[in-house]
């Protein structure tokens, strides 16, 4: 069972697609002020946007990042302008820039909740995820500041509660950050985040630092933080983020650039899903999926070509030294741990390893390496049953979410395929 671009191999006409969606990867082109609006007014200029040259850039304590090429998005790339690319059909051999084709004006739907929902019923989708875009950027360039990086999160969390709120109508369940790079002050923005209503967070995966350096987040100091969350119920997405490694990949070749678009073949090959796969490795090796086995995490627009590889290591090393495990991590990952894979990724990928019930569609509009309609993911899929359609197209992540599900057939009901 394999994604494919031939909208006519694994499925048939009478492929059943009617389930109600839940698009598990939309996102929101933010506003200049959602990170300076609410920041503390001893940081007014540790955020800037500046003009260099004929491109704004955005300037983080001192610093200037491309790693998003537009950050004010005035003008973006069409949604799905990538398509070709990430399908691998491009046989002319065109850059990304190339095969964008025109900038457009961002869609009223990226910038405030009243125009998604409308875009939305549009695109014939329930629910989303609505994830900030500018945050992938935030902690990486602020992270030699840990103060100043809380303080930015805290500032765009509180624009998104203003500007979108967490939950728009039951429909848009937008996505407030937490950084972890001090225990107490991601303890008091969760309090924050629940108290205004959020229904899932936002975790960069990566290491943070913080007091005591560089971590990972899921040592057993970050327990109390960890405890909380999983009181509150809380559902946690890793979603991808600007790459921790530069500095890494800056020794094998000159960095020129952080521009995706920019980026060379050999940093999307050593990059490959390093932070994801290192991410959940912390969560299940360091303990904190066993010490507290009713959290929820989702891994989102980090593919699935890295479960696999994961699952056979993580095999190879239980039989060598199980003492390590106090549960096998095969198990810790079934119970805890979702899947949204790339379009046009493998769906099998997750199937085969963790099951139906943890894997998630994800559109990733409206990004240009996004799809331009979240149905059009049926060009890529597989062939599914009518009990898979409304598990992967939607009642997953409602189960993830904890809100009722869609099927109303009970003979339908998810069974894991292990």
């Amino acid at each position: 069972m394999t994604n494919t671009a031939d909208p006519t191999a694994s499925r048939t006409e009478e492929q059943f697609r009617d389930a109600p969606i839940f698009d598990a990867d939309q996102h929101m082109y933010e506003t200049p002020d959602s990170l300076t609006k609410y920041l503390p007014e001893r940081y007014a200029r540790a955020v800037q946007f500046a003009q260099i040259g004929r491109q704004t850039r955005i300037v983080i304590n001192n610093k200037v990042t491309d790693f998003i090429p537009n950050p004010t998005f005035e003008r973006v790339a069409a949604p799905g302008a990538h398509e070709k690319f990430f399908a691998g059909e491009n046989s002319d051999g065109l850059t990304l820039r190339e095969m964008q084709g025109p900038a457009i004006e961002a869609p009223a739907a990226t910038r405030n909740p009243v125009d998604r929902i409308t875009e939305l019923d549009r695109q014939g989708v329930v629910e989303a995820l609505n994830y900030p875009t500018l945050a992938s950027l935030v902690e990486h360039s602020a992270a030699d500041d840990p103060q100043l990086t809380l303080a930015i999160i805290h500032a765009l969390n509180q624009w998104m509660a203003e500007h979108w709120s967490y939950n728009y109508a039951d429909r848009i369940y937008s996505t407030p950050i937490i950084n972890l790079s001090e225990v107490d002050a991601a303890q008091r923005e969760l309090e924050y985040i629940l108290d205004n209503g959020a229904k899932v967070a936002l975790i960069k995966p990566g290491p943070v630092n913080g007091l005591h350096g560089w971590r990972s987040p899921a040592l057993p100091e970050f327990d109390p933080f960890w405890r909380d969350v999983e009181a509150a119920g809380l559902p946690i997405v890793l979603h991808a983020s600007y790459p921790p490694l530069d500095g890494y990949i800056a020794s094998w070749e000159p960095p020129h650039t952080a521009n995706f678009m920019a980026q060379s073949p050999f940093r999307w090959m050593a990059l490959g899903h390093r932070e994801i796969t290192d991410m959940i490795t912390s969560l299940i090796c360091h303990g904190t999926l066993t010490r507290f086995p009713k959290l929820r995490v989702a891994s989102v627009e980090n593919g699935s070509s890295w479960i696999h590889p994961l699952f056979h290591d993580f095999e190879d090393l239980y039989k060598k030294m199980p003492q390590n495990f106090p549960e096998h991590p095969h198990e810790v990952f079934r119970r805890n741990i979702w899947v949204s894979p790339f379009w046009e990724g493998c769906v099998a990928d997750v199937v085969d390893t963790v099951g139906w019930d943890k894997v998630l569609f994800g559109s990733d509009y409206p990004h240009p390496e996004g799809l331009a309609e979240p149905k059009g993911f049926w060009k890529y899929a597989e062939g599914m049953d009518v009990r898979r359609t409304y598990d992967f197209m939607g009642d997953n992540a409602r189960r993830f979410l904890g809100l009722p599900i869609a099927n109303p057939d009970p003979s339908a009901a998810t069974t894991t395929t292990r």
